[in-house]
């Protein structure tokens, strides 16, 4: 039976991928959808993760299916979603397990020129100091608003605003990491999946991937965002059961 891995978004979860996941097991898929530690009670983090540490688990992970399913030996279908996708290109680039197929959905991994991030500090210092703010309430709103600013319009992240604690520092390693230069290293035949209105990461990427993975398709979903499995659960379920079917 073939196998289908699926590693969703930040601070998601598996069950969001319940009726992908159905649709494809209909179709007598195998499918796995775990949930990625940090984000649920229960499965937090005791401390703050790099990649590194997030393939180890999903190493572990797979070794553990192994025990019941010795037959994903022979190779398995990954998926990876977002943060996911960060994971599924290390995973891919590195050969770490017999890849069968890559699906890399609304996948991110290319890191944004953290120039401006300099420029709008700077501009809020600026700020602070020609109004005499000090400490006051109003120089931190300021602060505030333009941190915002840049993380949600500029680089279109909104990872970092909503981690906190281990996971702040956690997703500081995770957005410190380009992946870009690994996408050559991918070799398996790879379907990238993306919305074009996706504004977490945005179409770009997805053609910078299709330019450096070699064995490369590209599917565009018109009118959607960076949920597919969301916004068109069946359309994209086809396409993943297309695409592991060829």
């Amino acid at each position: 039976m073939k196998t289908l891995i699926i590693l969703h978004g930040w601070q998601s979860s598996g069950a969001r991928w319940q009726k992908v996941k159905e649709i494809i097991e209909n179709k007598g898929i195998r499918v796995f959808a775990p949930n990625i530690p940090g984000f649920k009670n229960g499965n937090e983090l005791k401390e703050p993760w790099n990649l590194d540490n997030y393939i180890k688990w999903f190493s572990d992970f797979v070794m553990q299916q192994k025990l019941e399913y010795p037959e994903i030996e022979d190779g398995f279908y990954l998926l990876g979603h977002s943060f996911g996708g960060r994971m599924t290109i290390k995973i891919a680039s590195k050969k770490i397990f017999k890849l069968n197929g890559v699906i890399l959905v609304s996948a991110a991994g290319i890191k944004r020129n953290q120039a401006i991030h300099s420029e709008i500090i700077g501009l809020a210092a600026k700020l602070v100091r020609a109004f005499n703010l000090g400490d006051r309430p109003v120089s931190r709103n300021v602060y505030n608003f333009l941190r915002v600013f840049f993380y949600r319009y500029i680089i279109r992240k909104t990872d970092y605003l909503n981690a906190k604690g281990i996971l702040n520092d956690t997703i500081k390693n995770i957005l410190a990491e380009d992946l870009k230069q690994r996408l050559s290293d991918i070799q398996e035949p790879t379907k990238i999946i993306w919305g074009d209105k996706d504004k977490i990461t945005p179409l770009r990427d997805a053609n910078l991937m299709k330019e450096k993975i070699k064995n490369s398709e590209l599917e565009v979903l018109e009118g959607v965002g960076h949920m597919p499995y969301m916004h068109c659960p069946e359309k994209l379920a086809e396409l993943i059961i297309e695409f592991i079917n060829k």
